[in-house]
């Protein structure tokens, strides 16, 4: 690995002495393998794109009201005590990576232990609260020129979305059980609201809020006694265990053997084999007519290009005077258009072929096939503290994920994975809906929530 000798690149101009910033105790910088992780053991050389990313980052630093830390070094612009803070502990590693790589050289170098935070998710935060601030307004021209695109490799075609779902969905069930609630659901609660406040969350409180969002997303589809119901995306089995409790009859698609396994068991010691029936099948290949079709957070993982065979899949399948609830998580429209084409982190080493879509897309999309978008309920705040849940779930279970087998890269990627997420809500670059789709595009009365 390159030497993290600190070096002209890392050296700030100081308007005040330099002193010894107080640092809490670091964790130990992780051993990478380099087998499993080609791109977290080598650290680039680039001089002039380090000492660009330098400047870059003094400059977003002082904008954002972030700390910087370094070995032996003060941050002289003084942000205040409770300022989010950027500890660099190998500065060098931490400017070549992003001066190289960007967003993903910035994630490359947290899972390498070049950087860290006593409170990541406040850092994270400012960071996502003015994304362009990062960049400067007379350079971001640039960006075409050294932005990644997405391998087509990962593209979520029929012979590749399965091994995209795999690499993530596939880990581990015993590692989702570590941090996810008894209900076994990856997507988010939806808590009691807190007037004037942030959703009422409590780790307690999170399987009935998981069986909240079910039941508002079943009741959108009009689910009851009889209904033929398709559910793209099975997850644990949730979602099927509740609608078939409700007498639907359930087809539930997974590209995902590991969910397909827990799933089919899960549906049975519920005693609703007979109800629920879960395949191990692509979207693209459902069959039969269903009155009700449900999907939750799984149109993030088709991939933009695909969007409108998708749609087109749900306009197939929907018999007449069916009802679609969608649940997903979206970002305004301009931020979609700016990044549908870019290589990013997550999709590099959390969720391959993905892209998160814009309620306009959404909309637009759908208009292409018989569908229409009838009801837009917003509630991303709860998927700030879903997340939170889960973050400290799983800092406190790491011991028993590291036993299954899972390294200290792993780790902080999955720590950067959520707190990146928690944040992206907190700041509205993310949110998440439920959605209404109907054939005729009326307006039809919804359960909860203001029309979007």
């Amino acid at each position: 690995m390159t030497s993290t000798t600190q070096t002209s690149t890392t050296q700030w101009s100081a308007t005040a002495p330099s002193t010894t910033a107080p640092t809490a105790p670091a964790r130990p910088t992780p051993v990478v393998d380099p087998a499993r992780w080609p791109d977290v053991a080598r650290v680039p050389h680039a001089p002039l794109r380090a000492a660009i990313a330098a400047r870059v980052l003094r400059r977003a630093a002082a904008r954002q009201g972030i700390r910087l830390e370094l070995p032996g070094m003060k941050d002289e612009l003084d942000p205040g005590p409770d300022a989010p803070v950027l500890r660099l502990h190998h500065p060098k590693a931490f400017l070549h990576r992003l001066g190289t790589g960007g967003l993903i050289g910035f994630g490359e170098s947290y899972q390498a232990g070049d950087w860290d935070s006593p409170d990541p998710v406040a850092l994270l935060t400012a960071l996502a609260a003015a994304p362009e601030a990062l960049v400067p307004r007379g350079t971001r021209w640039l960006r075409r020129f050294y932005v990644r695109r997405p391998p087509r490799a990962e593209l979520s075609t029929p012979g590749n979305a399965r091994r995209n779902i795999h690499r993530h969905y596939d880990l581990s069930n015993e590692l989702f059980a570590l941090f996810l609630d008894p209900t076994m659901t990856y997507s988010a609660g939806l808590f009691p609201d807190a007037p004037g406040a942030r959703p009422t969350a409590t780790r307690e409180g999170l399987p009935a809020a998981q069986h909240r969002k079910i039941d508002r997303l079943l009741d959108l589809a009009a689910v009851g006694p009889g209904t033929r119901l398709l559910e793209i995306g099975t997850g644990w089995g949730e979602l099927a265990v509740r609608a078939a409790a409700r007498g639907a009859r359930v087809v539930s698609l997974t590209l995902s053997e590991e969910q397909l396994a827990l799933a089919r068991r899960r549906i049975a010691d519920a005693g609703q084999a007979d109800r629920a029936e879960v395949r191990l099948c692509d979207y693209r290949s459902a069959r039969g007519r269903y009155d009700a079709v449900v999907s939750v957070e799984m149109i993030e993982a088709v991939g933009r290009p695909f969007w409108p065979e998708y749609f087109a899949t749900l306009d197939r399948v929907l018999a007449p005077g069916g009802r679609i609830a969608l649940q997903a998580i979206t970002m305004p429209h301009d931020r979609m258009l700016a990044s549908s084409r870019t290589y990013t982190w997550i999709l590099k080493y959390v969720f391959p072929g993905g892209q998160i879509p814009s309620l306009r897309a959404i909309t637009d999309t759908a208009a292409r096939t018989g569908l229409r978008v009838d009801r837009a309920d917003a509630y991303g705040p709860h998927y700030a503290e879903t997340l939170r849940l889960w973050r400290e779930r799983f800092t406190e279970r790491w011991p028993e994920a590291a036993a299954l087998g899972f390294d200290e890269v792993f780790r902080r990627t999955w720590e950067l994975y959520l707190g990146y997420s928690e944040a992206g809500f907190r700041t509205g670059y993310l949110n998440v809906h439920q959605l209404l789709l109907t054939r005729d595009g009326g307006t039809v009365p919804g359960p909860y929530g203001a029309r979007a």
